[in-house]
């Protein structure tokens, strides 16, 4: 167990502090580290960055931190299915930046791969457009959109070893794995915890070398 990732839920959370930039994995709350985020609005962290696809349901994953009133600024693609996150864009509460869900993925994965940004020509000629340098390949246009990085992202596993190397059940691996590149220290919750080579290699789809901490998921 000395080389073991493995920490408890109290001490993965002490991690996060008041105003961090945090990514949280996930779809419509599936890939949710759902008990880290109970853990987090228990300990009523606040004017927390959200970085995310979207803000899933009021009751569900990321958006209990949206009705607790945690989150001071989301970017994401997506809140529809979250009345409260709309509320509070509409009444000033929190600041909500959309971006497409193809852009917010490369702009995380630029992050992470360390790239200066990419370029895109989603967006030109709408509201997405403002305020971003425009350039110009072969007569067409594209965005310069930079990359994304948080300081803690939290990621969830279906299998995770102790070294931290990570498989993703299924849908559950939309965000998570380029989320696990692109913060400065990444935490993830995991729904089983394996001995060291209990994973295929060939199913390693987030290396242990990007992984800081291991929490279980099953207690």
């Amino acid at each position: 167990m000395s080389n073991s990732k493995l920490i408890s839920m109290e001490q993965a959370i002490e991690h996060i502090k008041d105003g961090m930039t945090v990514m949280i994995g996930g779809f419509l709350g599936v890939g949710n580290p759902h008990k880290i985020i109970d853990a987090l609005v228990k300990k009523g962290v606040k004017d927390l960055t959200l970085i995310a696809n979207d803000t899933a349901f009021p009751e569900v994953g990321i958006g209990k931190l949206i009705v607790n009133k945690q989150v001071k600024k989301v970017i994401t693609s997506h809140i529809g299915t979250n009345k409260e996150t709309g509320r509070q864009m509409t009444e000033g509460e929190t600041e909500v930046i959309l971006v497409p869900q193809g852009t917010l993925a490369e702009r995380i994965r630029a992050a992470g791969a360390g790239l200066g940004g990419i370029l895109t020509p989603t967006g030109i000629g709408t509201i997405v457009e403002e305020g971003k340098r425009k350039i110009e390949i072969d007569g067409k246009e594209y965005l310069l959109e930079l990359p994304l990085k948080a300081d803690v992202a939290l990621i969830k596993g279906a299998k995770v070893d102790k070294k931290g190397n990570v498989y993703y059940q299924k849908s559950a691996r939309n965000f998570n794995p380029i989320m696990a590149m692109a913060a400065d220290l990444v935490i993830v919750e995991a729904e089983e915890v394996v001995e060291v080579g209990e994973i295929d290699p060939n199913d390693v789809m987030t290396p242990s070398i990007f992984v800081d901490y291991i929490v279980r998921g099953d207690d």
